[in-house]
């Protein structure tokens, strides 16, 4: 007779239920008479999962007791529900009940317990905390770190410092108090790295000190017995070397001298000479005749005239006691030979009124262009002698008290000289 293929399912108890609504199936009403049940052939529950068993209805629940694809209770009693075929996997690999051994220690654990143990187990090899690459026994991590590692801390045994144990080697070849030989080979004992040059300097019998009037130009070099000795028969040899290293330093400060005010010079041709105390210069003049004040020396450029301006407070010459008088010289200078001659510039003296009001200030100008007959403007040969070229009646006496030109005890006088037409061509 040809299966009619109806399938049932078997629930955990053994009882057959409807594929389609899974209530339980009562055969007696399905299959009122035992005839019609021998009739009926099924095939297995599980057969698309390979089961090939196919026969009468009533010899199923019989295969289901020991078809490998049903579904049983596992072993292990872990309370999953596994086919038969699957159970030596299930209980093998999967199930949480399963035993096992620890890879490391070989002891049986439940999976439960495995994992738990799995990254505790102290035979199980781990890498040094330290990062040294070394992989020790986690039961032996502590003994590693502390006698074996090569990144573990070591103190040097001359400075105290911890150096990591793979360094300590290198720090001791530069640590500043590891001894060390003295180079002199004297009878010393090693002294620390760091007092070496002391050694040397102050208490090495063996080495070979400079004199001490080095500087001076003593080459004499030697022990520290001999460098006493050599100090004691010489005194007269060194004090001539002195003599002549401070001679030789004083020409050398002078020339340095002499360089720094040619740095300060004004080479500008414009000078704006700061007359300070003013009172008592102005006192000192009228008690005394021809009291002369020089500004400070300036040129026109850089290689051009040299020049310098005088000023009397109380006058000279026609303005003599009632008026300020001002002049400009003309002085020796490095670059005259260059130069044209006679001096053909034209000069301007200009006295500040130094009012709080810029606006309202009134200056007092006067200028003049160079005769070119008159001797003060020729190539000088040497410093004159004679008051140079300029305004003997410059501004009175009067007009100094009616503005500011005097201020805070200070007065301002601007001498500009024209810097054209300096080198000859």
């Amino acid at each position: 007779m040809t299966p009619v293929g109806l399938l049932f399912k078997v629930n955990s108890e053994g009882v057959f239920t409807c594929p389609m609504n899974a209530p339980p199936v009562d055969f007696a009403k399905i299959y009122p008479d035992p005839e019609s049940e021998k009739a009926s052939v099924v095939y297995c529950i599980h057969h698309k999962d390979g089961c090939t068993w196919s026969d009468e209805l009533r010899k199923l629940g019989a295969h289901l007791n020991t078809c490998k694809h049903d579904a049983v209770q596992c072993s292990a009693q872990c309370g999953a529900m596994i086919p038969r075929v699957l159970m030596q996997d299930h209980l093998r690999y999967t199930c949480p009940r399963r035993r096992a051994n620890c890879e490391h220690c070989h002891k049986e654990f439940s999976e439960s317990a495995l994992e738990e143990h799995q990254g505790n187990c102290g035979y199980e090899p781990i890498y040094c905390e330290n990062k040294c690459g070394a992989k020790v026994q986690r039961r032996h991590t502590q003994q590693h770190i502390q006698q074996h590692c090569s990144k573990r801390l070591v103190p040097c045994r001359h400075c105290g410092q911890r150096y990591t144990q793979d360094t300590v080697s290198a720090h001791g070849a530069v640590c500043a108090r590891a001894p060390v030989p003295c180079p002199q080979r004297c009878a010393a004992a090693c002294v620390p790295r760091d007092a070496l040059d002391a050694h040397l300097r102050d208490h090495c019998a063996a080495a070979g000190a400079p004199c001490a009037f080095r500087d001076a130009g003593c080459r004499f070099k030697g022990t520290r017995q001999a460098l006493e000795r050599h100090t004691e028969e010489n005194c007269q040899q060194h004090l001539a070397l002195v003599s002549t290293l401070a001679s030789r330093q004083a020409r050398q400060l002078e020339s340095l001298r002499a360089a720094v005010a040619r740095l300060s010079v004004n080479c500008s041709g414009v000078l704006v000479w700061r007359i300070t105390e003013w009172a008592s210069k102005m006192a000192e003049a009228k008690c005394k005749d021809g009291v002369e004040l020089v500004s400070p020396i300036f040129y026109t450029s850089q290689y051009g005239y040299k020049l310098q301006a005088s000023l009397f407070l109380n006058g000279n010459g026609a303005g003599e006691a009632t008026h300020m008088s001002v002049y400009i010289k003309i002085l020796p200078g490095e670059y005259d030979a260059i130069l044209r001659w006679p001096f053909a510039h034209s000069v301007a003296f200009t006295l500040f009124d130094q009012s709080s009001n810029p606006d309202r200030a009134c200056n007092i100008v006067e200028s003049f262009v160079p005769d070119p007959t008159w001797k003060n403007f020729q190539r000088p040969s040497k410093e004159p002698d004679t008051l140079g070229f300029g305004f003997p009646r410059f501004v009175s006496h009067e007009m100094l008290k009616k503005r500011n030109f005097v201020k805070d005890d200070v007065m301002f006088l601007r001498v500009k000289v024209d810097p054209s037409k300096i080198v000859a061509v």
